[in-house]
């Protein structure tokens, strides 16, 4: 026979003498990580451009594939990762359209809405394209808050994801 399950209060059991004091990281540690991802930095722009050609790449795929769902979550998978790249790689609004490319594509009515009409998706890849091509980093640029507005505001309108 086997023995009662056991409830364990996790405030009562565990690691509660465990005491984090900020800051979590030495000036140090933080100073190091700065100097790692400025001596990376010429590789980022690199991988920025291969990741957005990956994308391009995912585009032409979900259009040969008349946009299906399995085509369009291929393009999904990809514009998370430039999501969340693209303030890393020095490009914040990269990470701001790409953000709104995956609220767009995320859920399945998302999906049926693209599959119907990719004009929205294609608009968010050639944005994306064009910030890397014209170094548009942030919406600190006029043109830069425009794509973001008008790309936000479509999506927002479709209702298709929580924000």
């Amino acid at each position: 026979m086997s023995k009662p399950a056991e409830f364990i209060d996790p405030r009562t059991k565990g690691l509660r003498g465990l005491e984090l004091r900020q800051p979590v990281f030495s000036p140090e540690a933080v100073e190091r990580a700065d100097n790692a991802l400025k001596a990376m930095s010429g590789s980022m722009q690199e991988w920025l451009h291969a990741d957005i050609e990956r994308l391009q790449n995912a585009r032409t795929e979900a259009e040969a594939a008349q946009w299906s769902f399995a085509a369009l979550e291929k393009l999904g998978g990809v514009a998370h990762d430039i999501k969340g790249m693209g303030t890393t790689y020095g490009y914040p609004l990269i990470t701001q359209i790409g953000a709104s490319l995956c609220r767009l594509i995320e859920t399945e009515s998302g999906k049926a809405l693209a599959q119907h009409d990719p004009t929205l998706v294609i608009a968010h890849i050639d944005a994306l394209r064009a910030a890397v091509r014209d170094e548009v980093k942030d919406d600190q640029h006029p043109v830069g808050r425009a794509l973001l507005l008008a790309l936000e505001t479509r999506v927002e309108r479709l209702g298709v994801a929580p924000r």
